[in-house]
């Protein structure tokens, strides 16, 4: 990718003064001319004038040659502050720590380099942001230590997204920005197999295609594509009511999300707020009245004589919300924004307590072996064997597999319970919680902080440094902090102890309980 570089520069500089300080030896013969030796002067002041200017500014962009230094061994590159840009910046380092969204774009921009859609000139943001990720999450010591994510903006412009140097931008919606905008280029793709695609041709569908049920009409089988349609960001909410007077379920509903934003609590009374208490209040039960029930005005009918007609009955419901399909990576979103009681906006900046690694089970709506869903709270202990990959399996009973497992819940960072001992965790993985049981288990990545208030402040991001690529894990223990161009190591203790407005998680294998 062409970056900026500030060599070009400074060649551009010195040519410049060099062939403005060269003279000819016929201009040298007339020099005793007042004339001419004031033209010379002249001149003189010009070029000298003009070189200081684009001097000073190299140096203030770049700092002398002397001062450039290359990247050192387990670091990452830092990104220039553009203008107001820190929010950028601070969201491209904590997307570079997620080594299945890299993986994803690199597979998507693959797979639209095969469509070979000539009409289509202008340049990807699929493979702008690729380019931008691998760079930030490189092993090699030998790149720049600063690089210009410019570009991206100039792909953003291609969809609308206009950024003003002037004003204060949100982290939050740029990432939504970004998915949003990766799928809109995904539904531009072609949905027909290339003739010269053989591979594609000759493999059968894709068996981590789901069956979708229509009600309890039957399954559909879904027409296979060569594309994979959703980013690992991509996941489904469920909403479940129940009628409080007939107790009927409605149907679930399904709604899609790529990122959980999720309302600070107020503290329990003598403990802090953990992110288990946010995640807690997120699908909480909450009343609705005046619902109109169908089956109540059924009973209602049935009840009636001489064929009276009957007036839809309003009752109250119960509605619930849980997670019906988990990410590969999980974005939460702390909404540190509230309102005073006279409307002005207010940063709430108390510390929500957040661990190393995520049990999800706890939130995880649950299908029965019937095919009905179940409103319990808390929800039923269910114990099923399973590997937990971090992929997705294909069901036995043609039942979405995410559907079918809810373990017992646990707490993330509450309590301390029995630990286990592996050697692939880390010891405080290890001693504090137990989570060999969990099936829908996430590791932390990175952490994006706000300093500052509502109207002003500063990103910055804590990040795991990049995994050796020979290493038996896509994850490193070790952790930075970075503010655009600045980076310096961090202690995990220092990145869970900071006020975080974003957090990202990535699905990781459920370790097996192996007692010594």
């Amino acid at each position: 990718m062409p970056w900026c570089r500030p060599e070009a520069t400074d060649k551009l500089v010195r040519d410049f003064i060099r062939t403005g300080s060269t003279v000819s030896n016929k201009e040298q013969t007339f020099c005793t001319q007042n004339c001419s030796r004031n033209k010379m002067m002249k001149n003189w002041a010009v070029v000298g004038g003009i070189a200081a200017a684009v001097a000073a500014g190299v140096y203030v962009l770049w700092g002398p040659i002397t001062e450039r230094k290359k990247r050192k061994k387990g670091m990452v590159p830092g990104l220039l502050n553009l203008g107001n840009t820190c929010f950028m910046n601070s969201l491209l380092q904590g997307l570079a720590a997620c080594p299945s969204f890299i993986g994803w774009l690199e597979e998507f921009t693959g797979q639209r380099d095969m469509a070979h859609n000539e009409l289509d000139k202008e340049p990807k943001l699929s493979k702008t942001l690729l380019q931008l990720l691998k760079a930030l999450s490189s092993h090699d010591p030998g790149e720049d230590d600063v690089l210009d994510a410019g570009c991206l903006l100039d792909a953003l412009r291609l969809h609308r997204w206009q950024i003003s140097s002037f004003e204060e931008q949100d982290a939050h919606e740029l990432f939504h920005v970004l998915t949003s905008s990766l799928e809109e280029e995904r539904d531009r793709l072609p949905r027909v197999t290339h003739l010269f695609d053989m591979q594609s041709l000759e493999s059968p569908p894709e068996s981590s295609e789901k069956n979708m049920s229509c009600r309890s009409r039957g399954p559909l089988h879904p027409i296979s594509s060569p594309w994979k349609t959703q980013h690992p960001f991509h996941g489904r909410l469920t909403s479940n009511m129940v009628c409080k007077r007939c107790e009927q379920q409605s149907p679930v509903r399904y709604d899609s999300f790529d990122s959980l934003s999720l309302s600070i609590p107020s503290a329990p009374w003598g403990r802090p707020v953990t992110l288990d208490h946010c995640l807690q209040h997120f699908i909480s039960s909450e009343t609705i009245k005046e619902v109109e029930c169908e089956n109540c005005t059924k009973i209602q009918a049935g009840n009636m004589l001489n064929g009276q007609v009957v007036e839809s009955q309003r009752t109250t419901f119960i509605k619930q919300l849980k997670l019906g399909k988990l990410p590969q990576c999980l974005c939460i979103h702390l909404q540190r924004l509230t309102w005073s009681n006279e409307g002005t906006p207010i940063k709430r900046q108390e510390h929500v307590q957040f661990t190393e690694y995520l049990s999800m089970d706890y939130y995880k709506h649950c299908v029965s072996s019937q095919g009905s869903q179940e409103l319990v709270w808390p929800p039923k202990a269910v114990r099923v064997d399973s590997k937990a990959d971090s992929r997705e399996k294909k069901p036995s009973n043609g039942t979405d597999a995410e559907h079918c497992n809810n373990n017992k819940p646990l707490s993330n960072g509450a309590c301390p319970t029995v630990f286990f001992h592996s050697p692939a965790l880390s010891p405080q993985f290890s001693l504090n919680h137990d989570y060999s049981s969990s099936t829908y288990l996430f590791r932390l990545t990175a952490i994006l902080v706000h300093h500052g208030d509502m109207h002003s402040g500063h990103f910055v991001t804590y990040r795991r440094c990049p995994a050796s690529p020979r290493g038996p894990s896509p994850f490193s223990t070790q952790w930075l902090w970075v503010s655009d161009d600045s980076v310096r190591r961090a202690s995990l203790q220092e990145a869970l102890s900071c006020n975080a407005y974003l957090l990202f998680y990535e699905r990781v294998r459920r370790p097996s309980f192996k007692p010594e």
